[in-house]
């Protein structure tokens, strides 16, 4: 026969679990919320020009040559369609697509592509799901005007070595 100590505790054990699964099951799901405005609800504007975008493109590589940086560098339209590119001599290969991709992602969810990188952290696991999401640093929408115009995208260096020259690139559009 148990000892009766054993069994008020097994008792006790099984009753606090259960009441954990049933506040877990009854906790809100921050996802449930309903904004008021739509976020990142930025209008599409007229494409680039190649013009623009290899200005885009030189200011970030000057960024990175001034830095010592290795990066590729890519513009997309406002469709998320390649404009322009450059590899930097040196630049890891593997980032080619990367760069694209980074600006591609960009371009059509209209937001930085940090923005994803920080969902996914902060445990927005859905966020991997979505097509077209780049989660690293190193997507920049490119606006004039309020409207977006394109997106540029750097990779190669680090997340936050890739945002920074994409910021240059992406100042010399407003």
């Amino acid at each position: 026969m148990p000892c009766p100590s054993l069994a008020l505790r097994l008792a006790t054990v099984l009753g606090a679990a259960s009441l954990a699964l049933a506040v877990q099951a009854q906790a809100p799901n921050p996802l449930d919320n309903v904004p008021e405005k739509m976020p990142f609800d930025l209008p599409y504007g007229a494409p680039i020009s190649l013009d623009r975008a290899e200005a885009a493109i030189q200011a970030a590589v000057a960024e990175a040559k001034r830095r010592d940086w290795k990066l590729n560098v890519a513009v997309v339209d406002s469709g998320g369609n390649l404009v322009a590119f450059q590899r930097m001599d040196g630049a890891q290969l593997g980032s080619i697509q990367i760069s694209q991709a980074k600006a591609h992602s960009s371009a059509i969810l209209r937001r930085e592509t940090k923005v994803f990188e920080g969902g996914i952290q902060g445990g927005n696991n859905y966020l991997i799901t979505l097509p077209g999401v780049i989660a690293s640093r190193g997507g920049i929408p490119l606006v004039e005007n309020g409207k977006l115009i394109g997106a540029i995208g750097c990779s190669g260096g680090t997340g936050s070595q890739d945002e920074v020259a994409c910021k240059v690139g992406a100042a010399t559009v407003k």
